[in-house]
């Protein structure tokens, strides 16, 4: 009996010295500044991270919202964060004329987005109407202009609006605001009812266009190197489940987005990015693909001339995350 409590009491002692360690290594946290998009039907997989994954990696973890890539990008080379996940369209942009932006992985290499209309049938019916995008050089109106391209039909030949997140511009597709809208195909499962029509693809017209990328500074890469090894092996540790643990995603999903269990959204976006390997849990760096993006660039006119997007890239950031997970 004596040896029982004993046993006991050295089982409560290690308990606590386990304990204790964990609550002192909170306070040690170094802080990691990220920048997402604004939650909408996938905001499971960016912001599966937050699930105490960074924690896990010694980083505590700060998130902040903005509308735009453009945004993202302005806050990280003003050095309001450390991090983003956005669009690599309007970085290769600015890499371009020496902006200190770095990729260091990419989650989402496929694209998602849709143009929906209410009454257009051909691209040639778009002369002359309203288009909701985003600001200029952010993702959707990148992929507008590239369709406008393909369809041999000048910009000054349309109307083209900024309008706040796909959100917005889904609602001002539905109120008759704009007469087209470039939005995340996670509302195809609800057009019919709001009797919109889907006018084209992204994936059609834009096939190699990766949607979102990790990207940091060359700065903090120097002075920040194993904080962003350690954020980058909780991105990749978060990915993976996110990818593979369905409930749990859309459940974070919804919580962030207010959406209730009835709305088709979140379930279709989630099974099309999986099936469609439009996600990456690996979060690589799909060289091709973000090669593909500069020349579109300098197809519509955003590029003057050809840049060599590998200036930009760093793969050993990634190298050393799977080090780390592996131990």
């Amino acid at each position: 009996m004596a040896r029982q409590i004993v046993g006991a009491a050295i089982l409560a002692v290690l308990a606590l010295m386990i304990a204790r360690p964990l609550e002192a290594n909170a306070e040690d946290l170094r802080t990691w500044r990220h920048g997402l998009l604004d939650p909408k039907s996938d905001a499971g997989f960016s912001h599966m991270i937050t699930q105490g994954f960074a924690e896990k990696q010694g980083l505590k973890l700060e998130v902040f919202h903005f509308q735009a890539d453009t945004q993202l990008l302005q806050a990280l080379i003003a050095g309001q964060l450390d991090s983003f996940e956005g669009s690599p369209g309007n970085d290769i942009m600015a890499a371009s004329h020496g902006a200190d932006v770095r990729i260091i992985g990419c989650t989402w290499p496929g694209l998602p987005h849709v143009i929906l209309s209410r009454e257009i049938r051909d691209p040639k019916d778009l002369k002359g109407k309203n288009v909701a995008v985003g600001p200029t050089g952010s993702l959707p109106d990148l992929l507008f202009r590239i369709f406008l391209k393909q369809a041999n039909i000048s910009p000054s030949e349309v109307h083209v609006t900024s309008v706040g997140n796909d959100t917005d511009r889904y609602k001002a597709l539905v109120g008759h605001v704009v007469d087209a809208a470039v939005v995340s195909n996670e509302f195809v499962p609800i057009i019919k009812k709001d009797n919109l029509r889907l006018l084209a693809s992204a994936r059609e017209f834009a096939p190699k266009f990766p949607r979102l990328c990790i990207q940091t500074t060359g700065t903090l890469l120097k002075t920040r190197g194993d904080d962003v090894t350690h954020f980058m092996a909780a991105e990749i540790a978060s990915m993976r489940y996110a990818a593979s643990h369905r409930e749990e995603t859309l459940s974070l999903t919804r919580k962030l987005t207010k959406q209730k269990e009835s709305d088709p959204r979140a379930g279709y976006i989630f099974d099309w990015a999986v099936k469609s390997q439009s996600v990456d849990p690996e979060v690589q760096i799909p060289v091709e693909k973000l090669d593909y993006v500069e020349k579109q660039l300098q197809v519509t006119g955003n590029l003057k001339s050809p840049y060599d997007v590998k200036r930009m890239l760093d793969p050993s950031v990634r190298e050393k995350a799977l080090k780390l997970l592996q131990q």
